[in-house]
């Protein structure tokens, strides 16, 4: 038996598309209890073998009871027993929600905008259907998927520990290997989630996002469509596509069954993902308009940066952020060719005026300045303030900490869902900030500002079991970047100049 709650104003307009949203009876009786509950429909089994536009067109026939502020939960009850309802409508009036008890509606886009909110991050897989040659993490494998046993009892153990994160809002993270490959578990994670945090008046209920990293193979098929349809107004869903086919297919390439094994195959036998992205793209931006995509550029795409940046502009996304990998891969020669490319997209987007409407985070007005160890000494990077959980219920600090991410260190556990977080293995996390995590040599760099690091690479690549040696394996890029970044401005400036005289 399945649940599902509306607005009762919207029931014309929702009941169609009702088929098997799971609301739990917990919520039901949270519901009686404030006499929320206007109208209950029940529809017997046989309704529900009908197609869905068939459930409108039949509602009037099955609308079999109504009960109002009465105790739902022993009639439901009965009805389940007796195995006679397959699913559970509950309309609730509008009004419902501001009950003085339970003032659940809130306005918390404050907290979105300053990077307030909680990163809680479930490793429901590591298994992905790409095997993508700059990816990070080393140990994907199609063996370890986490059970709904160990996700609820995840779920449990954070939301009632509610005192040891006050953040206003969370954001439930799903990056994995390839998430959408566990959608049925994430569906039941979400709706877990939702009923869970309502049960509880936890002050997280309603000020949540959904967040998806995807490669976007599997955006289209019927179960992830209906998880989108479902949690639209809570959801945000990256899909990474590296540019043009040539970029992307460079390295984004689909994974064969020899490779769990350690054989690789042949360059002119691999095969890229870009065509089956990118018919993705269109649907994904008419249900996300203002989404943005991630591009990664490694040692041997440097070549295709300018034109996959407008090819990318060109399919309708007007948002790209780019990023080097952190890892040392870079070879001699690489920043020069960098800043080079980097110049040339310069002038393609002054000289095309795409600054107007799309934006590359290459060029960034606040980079490439110096930075004041006193005033200006924040940690740039998240770990320790997240929380990731994996799919045999250990707790990190980030999924970089987890050992499928790890090429030399043993994985950072601090804690697990049974016996909780150790806070003294959350320590060092708490002394990191800039100046130390850095050598003097960065401290003191004339261009500080902007350059990026990763906690988890730092302890990665560090001689010593600590967080607290900075991998600096792109400095070099950075610096070319800051250099392209001020003739990105200088242009600009002066294309302005020119045309105010």
């Amino acid at each position: 038996m399945q649940f599902c709650t509306i607005p009762i104003k919207n029931i014309h307009q929702t009941i169609a598309k009702i088929t098997a949203v799971a609301i739990v009876l917990t919520a039901v009786e949270q519901l009686v209890i404030i006499h929320a509950v206007e109208v209950v429909i029940t529809f017997v089994q046989e309704v529900v073998k009908l197609s869905v536009p068939m459930i409108a067109n039949t509602l009037a026939k099955t609308l079999v009871m109504t009960l109002v502020e009465v105790d739902v939960i022993s009639v439901v009850s009965k009805l389940a027993e007796a195995h006679a309802v397959d699913i559970v409508v509950i309309i609730v009036p509008e009004q419902w929600r501001y009950s003085k008890k339970h003032m659940f509606v809130k306005d918390n886009s404050r907290f979105w905008q300053s990077g307030m909110a909680k990163n809680i991050t479930f490793i429901i897989t590591k298994d992905c259907q790409l095997a993508c040659k700059y990816c990070y993490l080393v140990g994907k494998n199609s063996k370890e998927r986490m059970s709904w046993e160990v996700a609820k009892t995840a779920i449990d153990y954070i939301l009632s520990h509610e005192d040891d994160m006050k953040e206003e809002s969370v954001v439930w993270d799903f990056i994995s290997g390839e998430p959408f490959l566990e959608i049925d578990l994430i569906d039941k994670i979400c709706d877990y989630l939702k009923t869970e945090m309502f049960r509880r008046n936890h002050h997280w209920f309603n000020s949540y996002r959904f967040s998806f990293s995807t490669n976007g193979i599997n955006y289209g098929t019927e179960k992830v469509q209906r998880f989108i349809e479902k949690n639209r107004d809570h959801l945000s869903i990256g899909i990474t596509i590296d540019g043009t086919k040539r970029k992307h297919d460079l390295n984004r390439i689909w994974k064969t069954k020899d490779m769990e094994h350690g054989i690789m195959p042949k360059a002119e036998e691999e095969k890229g993902s870009y065509d089956d992205v990118v018919r993705n793209i269109p649907l994904w931006l008419k249900q996300f308009p203002k989404a943005s995509t991630k591009v990664t550029i490694s040692s041997n795409d440097i070549p295709y940066i300018k034109e996959s940046v407008l090819h990318l502009y060109s399919l309708g996304i007007h948002e790209v952020n780019i990023n080097c990998v952190f890892e040392d891969v870079w070879k001699e020669g690489d920043d020069e060719l960098f800043e080079k490319q980097l110049i040339n997209l310069a002038d393609a987007i002054i000289d095309g005026e795409y600054y107007k409407n799309y934006a590359c985070s290459f060029f960034n007005e606040t980079i490439g300045k110096p930075l004041d160890c006193n005033l200006q000494n924040g940690n740039w990077c998240g770990a320790g303030k997240m929380l990731a959980i994996d799919a045999q219920g250990n707790f990190y600090p980030c999924t970089r900490f987890a050992q499928y991410s790890l090429r030399n260190k043993k994985a950072w556990i601090i804690g697990n869902i049974h016996d909780g977080i150790d806070k003294n293995k959350l320590r060092p996390f708490l002394t990191l900030d800039r100046c130390t995590q850095s050598t003097q040599e960065c401290i003191d760099c004339d261009v500080a500002e902007g350059c990026a690091w990763c906690q988890g690479e730092n302890y990665d690549a560090a001689n010593t079991p600590t967080i607290f040696q900075r991998a600096t394996a792109i400095c070099k890029m950075h610096k070319a970047r800051v250099r392209a970044n001020n003739y990105y401005w200088n242009k600009l400036y002066h294309k302005f100049g020119k045309e105010e005289s």
